[in-house]
Parts: structure tokens; C-alpha cells; sequence
């Protein structure tokens, strides 16, 4: 084409290559959202497709203009570095529309000159492209390269004087330099970004098909998420797959994907950065998010917010966080230049993670300072951090607990110092093993340098695992005195950043007093610490408390609120994302316990499979003592006794519990113990295994009453009985329900055998009565048949407490006002009835109305409607308003 070969400014042919179309890429995917998007944008005059390099951008062009999508032809213009100057700019503009054959009028002229264009030549092209007859669209690809000034404002002139023929389409890595923002205030411009031009999972499972090959859900999932949908490194990884033995292998493999679009980035994007620019990218590739101040403390220049700014701006895979002063890179560029740096400078690495930790330590940022402390092999200083920022607690809870446990598992053994001591116990002690943790606070030490913040730590672990159980005498009665003392002397805005160590402390001290067999202290203690644990710091804390305060209300026959608490603590676990290996199984223990005390023995078994399948560690052995004293219970209540016997045998109450754990651990088996002796007609075997263990408290009294009864010494049990409390009766004292019901049926057994029947009957009325809101079953079923022969001569009894065995209190199945008959699903849902102020409390409680409004709708004072409130709750054995009302509506009561 002779005309073409003169309009080069200097005389020489213009390039034809930088005129065609590109074509569309082979096992290429047409996207319908992306096409339809650019036919719609350019109905308007101007659209901007910006991206990374290899975003899809060109191929999403050439696709829509061989699908004959555009509203009139298309110019085509590629543009390169040797573009830029004016005179090159407007000549290649100009060859364009000759190359695809839209003609323009022969006046409007062509450059003179390569560095400037005259006025008069835009004015007349403006005008040629007013006068066209119908739309042309004119992509001009890689405008980045034509960065000029006087390029961009005289490329707007054209477009606001050309009318609404022309529909410019600018396809780069950077935004133009024309006037944006006045385009998107007229509402003249449509932008589609990077965001826009990733894949999604449909669409890279497609991508992966074209390539002949046969993805999975999960490997097109860990693909599109490794690569953020970027269209080259997809289609990379897809070239690298058809090669690959194992298609599937690949990818799942981070690596794999890493080295398949390395040669690609190298070339791409950070080959043609500057040397400053290359040296940031490698440098700060050891992170995983890049400030610009920490960028200049890796690099020891000033220029991290420019050279971070304009990568931005470029596309350059690097992007900002939100509306921080933060930058990320993208994970496959980042791991790129990571190897980059581990090849050409590993000498480099340990400064630059030292550094970094020193930084991002100053900056408050405590978990990644400690990681590249670890990184840099700096266990000694990532200790001390650990220890003087109070920090070594969030080994066990928090948002960063699994983190930072994972973190110090790694380091190594025998770090001489107070700090890699501590860490190491605390590390021990989220992996649920006290006996190491103990070990290693042993190996801590105190001497006189230490700081406050190490005394603290070793004080809050020892409380923790049970290590200070033989501390001063005056500790006895409040195991959690010298971590409290040690509180007050640490900084208190220091101490205010970690409420975990308050939450933790209470923690501690209910574990302290219920391992002391102090039950009725330990649930008071676990109530506090569920009301200092509130935060996202102390999430993990609040769950093992509800686990743990769950089963001691379980082993006390509070049936209700073991239930309630031990759902509370599942749910907890789920919606604050706890990890496994922190998480308890108490909770699911405790359920097993409250459907054993119910009768449901498929329930307790299901319940008492997933808290030992869980995995989740406990940090005592009371939680083990209790798993096995379950297990022996469904044993034995299927009559398998040899049985019962082997899996307390099996029970390690002396494996990792604090001694005086330990102790509790012991008597709670040896009850166990002693009920199956019992069961098999071996009075004198049930007192040995009770003589042979610690005396824990009212259980064993009982247990040691039950087995003097069997063995014919009445007035011994009944001694042991009387012992318990200074009230009306056996078990009148401030025993549990539990312990309390099973002393009443042991005096009532007594009676019974004097043939005392109205004395046994009366004992016998009154534990059913404090059974009855618990629906607690195990202490009647596990008596023997004397129970029974006493029921069936009562049977006016036997109807009030029709409970028991699940059946109708009446024969013809009508209730009276307030009363549930039995659900056919299970146990009766209401077990006392409802009096007429009560349910007008409940309906008014159903409408959600607070305790306010009910007492002036009502008429009653507040402590009032609170005193009914209680009422209703023990009556339907739940803990709280919302449940009362939902079984009360399963009961046909509202």
C-alpha cells in the first residue's frame, strides 16, 4: 500500500502488524458476561478496560469484535513504546482507519513532524468523524505506551468534538491520562477492571475442559483461588496440566502452579520494572502485606509509597487493602519473587525477616513480628516477645491461638532462658498436654531478674495445669490469688490489651476448685469466667467454660442447665470459627451425661462417640474420668458388668491431671466402681474400691452408704447419710440434686427393708420431687427391684410420677390446665403443672415483651414476674425465656 507507506512521519512504512486484529487464543472461552458488557459499554463514547498483564484484556476485545458484537466497524490499533511521541501517535491513528477501510475525507492531512501534531490536523479529524454515517469504534490497545501529555489531551478533543460516531475503547495495564473523572460525573464512560476480567469457577472449569481435560470441583476451586481467576496464569496452568502425569496433582499443588506462570511473571512484570522497583518487589516478597514505611525499612530508601503507588496504578499485582495504607501482591507473583530472592540472594533472608519483626513489633503487630522472628530463626527473641507483650495466653485463645500454636511448636527443644520456657508450656498446654507443660515450667524457674510479665505467665499456666497445687497454705481456698497479685504489678495498659488473662485466671480457678472436689465454688467460678469472656480474644475461653461448667452441672443432676450450657458451648464453638484442636469435648460429654441421667442410652452413646471422636483435647483428667465413668454406666445399664469394670480399669485419672485433680478424677471412678460391685452382689468389693480411693465428698458418702446397706450395716449408712447435711432428712444439706436424690432412695432402701413403708414411701416422694424438673431417671433405674416392688404398692405414687417411665399421667390421656401429657418422640416435656399466673407470665414472654412490660401489663412488680419466670423454668426444665416458650408451644400450652 503506497499511500499507508508515506504516512509515517519520518518517511518510513508504517507497521501493518500493529493494524490487525489479534487473533483469538486457541481452547479460548468466550465469556457472555463480559461480551455483553463491552456491547453495552460501547453505546456510550468512551470505555476504559484496564488489568494486569495476561487479564484477559486483548483477548476479550478480539473475541467481541470477531463476533461481530460492535455497533459499527472496528479500527484497530496496537500501540508499543516507540508510540508515544505525537506526530507516531496520530500518523498509526490515521493508518488505522485506512487499514480498515473507513474513509475519511483526503483533506484532513497527515503528520509533518514526529514530536508535535498541528492544532488544525485534530480539529480536521474531529470533524471527519462527525460527518461518518454511522458509528465506528476505535480500539487503541496498550495506550500506556503513548503516555504523552499532548497525546491524552488532544485524544479528548477528538473524542468530545467527534459527536457520537466515534466510541473510543482504551485497552492497558494503567488508567489513561484522560480527564476520568469528568467522563463518570456526565455518566459518558464505562470502566470494566480486573475484578471484572477474573474467571470464576464456572468459567475456569470451562477454560480447563477446552484443554481436553477433566477437572474436579476441588481442583477447579484451588486453581481459580490460587490464581485470583487471572486468565494467564489459568490458561498456564491448564498448558502445564496437559503435560503432567497427574492433572489433579498439579492442581492441588501450590508449586506446581508457582513454577508454570513463573517464566511468565519474571518476563512480564518484573523484568520491566526499574531497579529500584525490582529491588522493593524482592525484598518485601518475605511478607505477606506490605506498608510503605516497612518497605522502606527492608529496602533502607524512601520511595516504598511511590514505587507501591504506581505499581497500583499500573497493574503490576500488587494491590491496595481496603482503605488502609496496606498493599498486597498477588500470591503467585509474591511466591515468584519469594524464590527469586531464596535463589539469587539467601543470604538476605534472615536480615530481612529480623527487621521485619523488629517493625512490625514497634507497629503493634505481635503475631506477625513473632512469625518472622521464626523466620529468621530468632527463637530466643520470639520468646521474650511472646512473654513481655503478655502474649503467651493467646497460645490458648483467640483469633490467632492456632497460629501462634503452630508457630512455637517449631522451635526447638532445650533454648536455655525463663522465655522459651514459658513458651514452650503454653505451646504444651493448647495441644492439651499438661504433663510437658508442667515439665517445662519446672525448667522455667524464677530468679530475681525475672520481669513481671514472665512471673505472670508462669503463674497463669501453673494455674492452668494444675502446677501450683501445693503453693502456700492461704492459696488453698483461692488457687488464683498469686496470678491476681500479679496482675496488679504488670503495666496496665498493657494488661488491658489482653482480657484473655483475667477470663483465663477465672478459668483457672474453677478448674482449681472443681478438681478439689469444691463443686458448687467451681460453678460459681465458671459463671464468672463466662462473664469475662466476651470478646474475640476470649471466644476459645468461653467455650471450654461452658463445656466444663456443663458436665459439673451434669454430674450434679442439673440436667437443664448442663443441657443448655452444652449446646451454648457447641454453638460457640461453630459461630466464632474455633479451631478442632482447641475446641473441648466436654460439651458433647456433658450431653452424654444428661441422656444417660434421662434414660436415653442411645443418646448418651451417640453423644459420648463424638466427644471421644473429636479430637478436641481436655486439660485435666477429670474430663477422661468422666468418659470412662459414661462408658461404664451404658455398660452396665445393658448388664454387660465385667465390662463396666474393664473401662474403668482403662481410666488414666492419673495421666495429666493435676494431682488434686487427679484426687477428684480417682473417686469419681472408684463411685463408678463400687456401683458395679454393687450390681453384680459384691457388698464387700464396692467398699474396697471405695476405701481404696480419695474421699471426694457427698458422692462418696453415698456410695459408701449404698454399699454398708447392701452389706447389712443400716445404721453405718445411716450415719454416713446424716453426715451430710444438718437439714430435715438425708441429703438435706447443700448437696446437688444428684447426690441428694440418690441419699434419699439409699434411706428410703433402708426403710423399706424395716419394712417402714410409710417412712420409705415419704423418702421416696421427696427425691421424686427433686428429680421431676430435671427428668433425672438414672438414680430410680440404677436401684434394683426393691424400687419397683415400692412403687407397685403405691400406685397413686407411681401415677404422680408418671415421668418416669415416659408414660401419660392419666389412663384416658386428657391433661388438666397447664399440664403435658408425654410426647411420643420421648420423655414428657412438662412434668409439673403450670399455675394460672405462670402461663399468663409465659403468653406475655411469647409476645417478647420485656420483664418490665410484663410486670405492668400483669400489674406485678418486677421481682415478681422474675420469681414466676424461675418458676417456669425449673417446671419445663429449660434454662432461659426463649426455650421456656418453645416448649411450651411443643406442649399445646400457648
Amino acid at each position: 500500500m503506497a499511500e499507508d507507506a508515506q504516512l509515517h512521519p519520518s518517511g518510513d512504512p508504517l507497521l501493518a502488524a500493529k493494524f490487525a486484529v489479534p487473533v483469538v487464543p486457541p481452547a479460548f472461552v468466550a465469556r457472555k458476561r463480559l461480551l455483553d458488557r463491552l456491547t453495552e459499554a460501547t453505546q456510550g463514547p468512551l470505555t476504559v478496560i484496564t488489568g494486569p498483564a495476561g487479564a484477559g484484556k486483548t483477548s476479550l476485545a478480539a473475541s467481541w469484535q470477531s463476533e461481530d458484537l460492535a455497533p459499527g466497524p472496528v479500527v484497530w490499533l496496537t500501540l508499543e513504546n516507540d508510540d508515544h511521541a505525537p506526530g507516531v501517535f496520530w500518523a498509526y491513528v490515521l493508518g488505522a482507519f485506512r487499514y480498515h477501510r473507513v474513509p475519511l475525507p483526503d483533506g484532513v492531512g497527515r503528520p509533518s513532524s514526529a514530536d508535535n501534531v498541528d492544532h488544525s490536523l485534530i480539529v480536521r479529524l474531529a470533524s471527519a468523524l462527525a460527518e461518518l454515517p454511522g458509528p465506528v469504534v476505535l480500539v487503541l490497545d496498550g495506550l500506556e505506551h503513548t503516555a504523552a501529555h499532548d497525546v491524552a489531551a488532544e485524544l479528548d478533543f477528538v473524542l468530545a468534538h467527534a459527536g457520537p460516531q466515534l466510541r473510543l475503547v482504551l485497552l492497558g495495564r494503567v488508567d489513561p491520562a484522560l480527564p476520568l473523572h469528568r467522563y463518570r460525573a456526565e455518566a459518558r464512560i464505562c470502566e470494566i477492571r480486573g475484578s471484572e476480567l477474573a474467571f470464576t469457577p464456572r468459567e475456569t472449569d470451562r477454560l480447563l475442559r477446552c484443554h481436553g481435560l477433566q477437572p474436579s470441583k476441588e481442583s477447579v476451586a484451588a486453581l481459580t483461588e490460587r490464581t485470583q481467576g487471572w486468565a494467564a496464569g489459568l490458561r498456564l496452568c491448564a498448558l502445564a496440566m496437559q503435560r503432567t502425569e497427574d492433572a489433579e496433582q498439579f492442581a492441588q499443588s501450590f508449586a506446581a502452579s508457582q513454577n508454570a506462570v513463573a517464566d511468565y511473571l519474571m518476563a512480564e512484570v518484573l523484568a520491566v520494572q526499574p531497579d529500584t522497583t525490582q529491588d522493593l518487589l524482592i525484598r518485601t516478597s518475605i511478607l505477606a502485606h506490605v506498608h510503605p514505611e516497612l518497605a522502606d525499612a527492608l529496602t533502607g530508601r524512601a520511595d516504598g509509597e511511590l514505587i507501591l503507588g504506581r505499581l497500583v496504578r499500573e497493574n503490576a499485582f500488587v494491590e491496595p487493602i481496603g482503605d488502609t495504607a496496606w498493599y498486597r501482591c498477588h500470591p503467585l507473583f509474591a511466591e515468584v519473587l519469594r524464590a527469586h530472592l531464596r535463589s539469587r540472594s539467601p543470604e538476605l533472608g534472615a536480615p530481612l525477616h529480623r527487621e521485619a519483626a523488629h517493625w512490625l513489633d514497634r507497629h503493634d503487630r505481635l503475631t506477625d513480628a513473632l512469625e518472622h522472628a521464626a523466620a529468621a530463626d530468632a527463637w530466643t527473641y520470639a520468646a521474650g516477645l511472646l512473654v513481655d507483650r503478655l502474649a503467651a495466653a493467646r497460645l490458648l485463645t483467640g483469633p490467632d491461638s492456632h497460629r501462634l500454636e503452630r508457630l512455637f511448636r517449631a522451635m526447638p527443644d532445650g533454648l536455655p532462658g525463663t522465655a522459651p520456657a514459658l513458651a514452650a508450656a503454653a505451646c504444651a498446654l493448647a495441644r492439651g498436654d499438661t504433663v510437658a507443660s508442667r515439665k517445662h515450667l519446672a525448667g522455667a524457674g524464677e530468679n530475681g531478674d525475672a520481669t513481671p510479665e514472665s512471673r505472670l505467665t508462669g503463674a497463669l499456666l501453673r494455674l492452668l495445669t494444675g502446677g501450683g497445687a501445693h503453693r502456700p497454705a492461704q492459696e488453698a481456698s483461692d488457687p488464683g490469688r498469686e496470678v491476681r497479685v500479679l496482675m496488679e504489678q504488670v503495666d496496665r495498659d498493657t494488661l488491658g490489651r489482653h482480657p484473655e488473662i483475667e477470663a483465663l485466671r477465672r478459668y483457672g480457678l474453677a478448674r482449681a476448685h472443681l478438681g478439689a472436689g469444691r463443686r458448687a465454688e467451681a460453678r460459681e467460678a465458671f459463671t464468672a469466667a463466662l462473664a469475662a469472656a466476651t470478646d474475640e480474644q476470649t471466644w476459645t475461653v468461653r467455650h471450654h467454660c461452658l463445656g466444663a461448667l456443663a458436665l459439673t452441672e451434669a454430674v450434679d443432676g442439673m440436667l437443664g442447665e448442663a443441657e443448655a450450657h452444652a449446646r451454648e458451648g457447641l454453638q460457640a464453638a461453630d459461630e466464632h470459627g474455633i479451631p478442632v484442636g482447641h475446641r473441648t469435648g466436654l460439651c458433647h460429654l456433658a450431653l452424654a451425661a444428661v441422656a444417660s441421667d434421662r434414660g436415653d442410652l442411645t443418646g448418651a452413646g451417640r453423644y459420648l462417640g463424638a466427644a471421644v471422636g473429636s479430637g478436641a483435647p481436655t486439660w485435666d483428667a477429670l474430663g477422661a474420668a468422666e468418659a470412662a465413668v459414661l462408658r461404664s454406666r451404658l455398660e452396665l445399664a445393658h448388664g454387660r458388668t465385667a465390662a463396666a469394670l474393664s473401662e474403668l480399669d482403662d481410666a488414666p485419672v492419673a495421666a495429666g491431671g493435676a494431682p488434686f485433680a487427679e484426687g477428684e478424677a480417682a473417686g469419681r471412678v472408684a463411685v463408678a466402681r463400687s456401683a458395679v460391685h454393687l450390681a453384680r452382689g459384691d457388698p464387700p468389693a464396692a467398699l474396697g474400691a471405695l476405701r481404696r480411693a480419695p474421699r471426694t465428698g457427698p458422692a462418696h458418702a453415698v456410695a459408701s452408704a449404698a454399699a454398708h446397706l447392701a452389706s447389712g450395716d443400716t445404721e453405718q449408712a445411716r450415719r454416713l447419710l446424716a453426715a451430710l447435711g444438718d437439714g430435715e432428712g438425708a441429703g438435706a444439706g447443700d448437696a446437688c440434686p444428684a447426690v441428694r436424690v440418690r441419699a434419699l432412695l439409699v434411706e428410703a432402701q433402708a426403710a423399706a427393708a424395716e419394712d417402714d413403708i410409710a417412712q420409705a414411701v415419704a423418702l421416696l416422694g421427696r427425691a421424686l420431687d427433686i428429680a421431676r424438673p430435671q427428668q433425672l431417671r438414672a438414680p430410680f433405674t440404677e436401684r434394683g427391684p426393691w424400687l419397683r416392688h415400692l412403687l407397685a404398692r403405691t400406685p397413686e405414687l407411681a401415677d404422680a410420677h408418671a415421668w418416669l417411665s415416659g408414660r401419660p399421667a392419666a389412663a384416658d390421656g386428657r391433661r388438666g390446665p397447664g399440664t403435658a401429657g408425654a410426647s411420643p418422640a420421648g420423655p414428657p416435656l412438662l412434668v409439673e403443672r403450670l399455675s394460672r399466673r405462670e402461663l399468663d407470665v409465659l403468653r406475655c414472654a411469647a409476645q417478647l415483651m420485656s420483664t418490665d412490660e410484663i410486670a405492668a401489663d400483669l400489674f406485678l412488680s418486677v421481682n415478681t414476674v422474675k420469681t414466676h419466670l424461675k418458676s417456669v423454668y425449673r417446671k419445663l426444665s429449660v434454662s432461659r425465656r426463649s426455650e421456656a416458650v418453645r416448649r411450651a408451644r411443643d406442649a399445646g400450652l400457648l
